[in-house]
């Protein structure tokens, strides 16, 4: 039984892999402690598998791709939800909030509302920046995905092959683990293996090391948890495979051909922006701006990304396959299929419970049956900051919502968006009138163009291990 067991394990994982690479081939700076930058064995050659049907289609819920686009319903008013983002800053409800609308490969809106910082207000535009959080894991999923297309890579490639040194508690468990595991979150570990930690400030290599002594709660691709130190491990595969640090080859790889002219990473990247939205924890009835702590910066695949409205539009718009020139169609189709299973996310917050059906874990994305329709999403939380992202393929939508506030408020936005994209019964996901009487004062039959006004200023993380799961 024991021996049958592991031969179904083995063929399941063979399965996953052959999926990831039959889909893509259709088409921080993290240094590696005292680890070899380059294989310790030369990678095979990228070859095509037979995929098993047992992935992704076993994922209990799964939804296959979209084969046919329709319009957003006759519900879908952008100057209406621009008014609804506004009345979440009236009243520094929450300081500050940008928000994106991408849908048939334009920018329906991309704007800033309220202030960067209650002690020095200054406007929110469409180029102040923002931290991501783990919005950022997007980012390392794709850098990844592109180094396979160019046959830098395997999805299959062992990390030990990159990390000699790695290990877990279980003997030999490190040298199973594959690039896929990492970015699908299935390394095996407890969840959030050593967030704490590093809210404490103990630095990367010294928590990678100490992934040796962290109880595991599976074998490297038998189950779903979430990690950001472990997860970060793709950094230094990248850093291994591409010669480039990893931040590096996100810039030169995503940044610089999508135009994301105010993204960057970590501490230093965000406090250079010209303009940038600081951190907010609540204090006495009102809101106190902080200094962005360093600690989940230092884990730069997980959470090291800070961007602004305006970037997202452009990464937004790349997502939902409008930019194949950076990301080819194959490959976004790999980044979004579900790979494991994780049903604790219909539980939670209101509209999971009413509206997911089923979700699972992709390729640094959360992928979602809403209320029948499948939404690619992740969000994030840090000290002071939140952000959330969804994708919507049956109508080509993509949303991305970032404030700098602790507040869960604008959580409510997202699920809204999807509702009247998709004419679905209102529900009150929002604690503010969704319907402001500003909203008739002029036609909005139509929807409003980009606005991405330029101040003369120019215009992600975790402080808790509550918000190091961000859902």
């Amino acid at each position: 039984m024991k021996d049958d067991k592991r031969r179904h394990r083995l063929t399941w994982r063979g399965g996953l892999t052959g999926v990831l690479l039959s889909m893509a081939l259709a088409t921080s700076a993290q240094t590696p402690l005292r680890w070899n930058t380059q294989p310790a064995s030369p990678a095979p050659a990228i070859a095509q598998h037979e995929p098993l049907p047992t992935q992704p289609a076993s994922i209990p819920g799964y939804l296959p791709p979209v084969e046919e686009v329709m319009p957003p319903s006759s519900d879908f008013n952008v100057r209406q939800l621009e008014a609804i983002a506004q009345e979440l800053v009236a009243n520094q409800r929450v300081p500050g909030l940008a928000m994106t609308i991408v849908q048939g490969g334009r920018v329906l809106s991309a704007r800033g509302y309220g202030i960067t910082d209650v002690s020095n207000a200054e406007p929110v535009d469409a180029h102040t920046v923002f931290r991501l959080a783990s919005l950022s894991k997007a980012f390392a999923g794709t850098v990844t995905g592109l180094l396979v297309n160019e046959g830098s890579l395997r999805w299959d490639s062992h990390v030990a092959d990159y990390m000699p040194s790695l290990q877990f508690s279980e003997p030999g468990a490190a040298q199973q683990l594959t690039v896929a595991e990492v970015l699908s979150q299935r390394v095996g570990l407890t969840h959030n293996a050593y967030d704490r930690e590093l809210e404490r400030n103990v630095d990367y290599n010294t928590l990678v090391q100490k992934l040796a002594y962290a109880p595991m709660k599976c074998e490297p691709g038998e189950c779903y948890s979430y990690q950001n130190v472990a997860f970060s491990l793709v950094g230094n595969v990248v850093y291994g495979a591409s010669g480039q640090f990893f931040s590096e080859a996100v810039s030169r790889r995503i940044f610089k051909p999508l135009g994301m002219n105010d993204a960057s990473y970590g501490l230093e990247g965000i406090e250079a922006s010209p303009s940038w939205a600081r951190p907010h924890v609540r204090a006495g009835g009102g809101w106190r701006s902080l200094t962005p702590k360093p600690t989940y910066y230092r884990v730069a695949p997980a959470a090291g990304v800070n961007a602004s409205a305006s970037d997202m539009a452009q990464w937004l718009l790349a997502q939902t396959g409008h930019r194949p020139d950076v990301l080819p169609a194959p490959l976004l189709a790999t980044l979004h299929a579900p790979v494991v299973a994780t049903p604790g996310e219909t539980r939670g917050s209101s509209w999971r419970r009413q509206r997911l059906n089923a979700a699972g874990y992709g390729i640094g994305w959360r992928i979602y049956d809403y209320a029948g329709h499948r939404v690619v999403f992740h969000g994030g939380a840090v000290q002071g900051y939140r952000g959330a992202i969804a994708l919507l393929p049956q109508r080509d939508l993509g949303i991305a919502i970032l404030w700098n506030s602790e507040s869960s408020l604008p959580s409510g936005l997202l699920p809204t968006i999807l509702d009247r994209a998709i004419g679905l019964p209102a529900q009150r996901w929002l604690d503010v009138d969704p319907f402001p009487d500003v909203l008739y004062a002029e036609d909005d039959s139509r929807p409003t163009r980009p606005n991405l006004p330029r101040t003369d200023k120019h215009g992600g993380a975790h402080a808790s291990s509550a918000n190091a799961n961000p859902r």
